[in-house]
């Protein structure tokens, strides 16, 4: 019995995309599973393209992603036009080109993901795979590795094997047994040690007054929690709050929220047994700016300018209102 699923169609048509005449870009809105995932397409662009290179839309600023780029030497650099002039190609994982208006500017030719598709914004490349019932891409990644007959050496399989256990939070969320599968497969080559140390680097000292506000603004709406953590200095903060507060008994969804940018981000975890949280972002947006995810975790982000002077925290218990009878109180 093959460990992985067989994937020759998908390998034949992906290696038929690269030229040694090409230049190609791999765009990513970076955390573990995104860079990851990136490094393991750039090993398989290689000696295959004239070069590969990766770039990420968003600044960097978790302890343990940058631990991760520093230590797995992930070789990423920022998007801006002139970077993305120099190349010719460009592939897209761990999302899909609607998620983020900065992934609209480019014409991709490949998508390689795990979010759900959206049947107003089917993605649209020379190569799409979309498996929205994976946990993790860099589960996707180790499959084509092993299709490949490439063994990951030891850095991209611990950034691979990292990536899992993030979006699967060490298999907590949504999973099937081929993340299991990758997971135990790369465990042979990877270093747990390096693993360790970039799992340990998850917090700044001074984000703790964001866990301050967030206890000071703790709301009970129905059976979830909400927070407002106010400004910012990144969306990523809100990230590791809302995941320490989804380890509260019988809470069976969060959302935290805050600005960063002149935008206003909320993200949204939950147990994935009451509420799905892809619908709930939607819902809680009601049209304005972006939102979506899985069924355990979910993102949505509104321009301020679109809540035409309404305080934040106000705009979002007022959504909140509209979705039911619900009680809200302070805690």
């Amino acid at each position: 019995m093959a460990l992985f699923k067989q994937l020759d169609d998908q390998v034949e048509h992906l290696l038929s995309l690269f030229s040694k005449e090409d230049n190609w870009l791999i765009v990513i809105n970076a955390d573990p599973d995104a860079l990851g995932s990136a490094l393991a397409l750039r090993r398989i662009m290689a000696r295959k393209v004239n070069e590969a290179a990766i770039a990420q839309i968003n600044e960097v600023k978790r302890p343990d992603n940058l631990s991760m780029i520093r230590y797995c030497r992930i070789p990423t650099r920022k998007l801006i036009p002139n970077l993305a002039a120099q190349y010719d190609k460009f592939a897209l994982v761990d999302s899909q080109p609607h998620h983020n208006p900065e992934f609209q500017d480019l014409e991709f030719d490949v998508i390689i993901d795990h979010h759900p598709l959206s049947q107003d914004a089917l993605p649209q490349a020379d190569f799409v795979d979309v498996r929205p019932q994976y946990g993790s891409v860099c589960t996707m990644m180790t499959e084509y590795l092993y299709n490949m007959k490439i063994r990951p050496a030891k850095l991209l399989a611990t950034a691979l094997m990292y990536g899992i256990r993030c979006d699967t939070r060490t298999f907590e969320r949504k999973f099937i047994d081929a993340d299991m599968a990758a997971f135990k497969y790369l465990s042979k080559f990877s270093d747990s040690k390096l693993m360790n140390r970039i799992s340990r680097s998850e917090f700044h000292l001074d984000w703790m007054r964001y866990f301050s506000r967030a206890f000071y603004n703790l709301r009970r709406i129905g059976q979830g929690l909400f927070a407002h953590c106010g400004g910012v200095e990144n969306p990523d903060i809100l990230v590791i709050v809302a995941d320490f507060f989804t380890r509260v008994h019988n809470v069976p969804w969060v959302v935290v929220s805050g600005t960063s940018e002149d935008k206003l981000v909320c993200i949204l975890r939950g147990d994935g047994l009451r509420r799905d949280m892809g619908t709930m972002a939607q819902k809680l947006m009601n049209g304005l700016g972006s939102a979506g995810g899985h069924k355990q975790a979910a993102r949505a982000e509104v321009s301020l300018e679109e809540l035409e002077g309404e305080d934040p925290e106000i705009f979002l218990l007022k959504r909140f209102g509209k979705g039911g009878k619900k009680t809200i109180s302070r805690i």
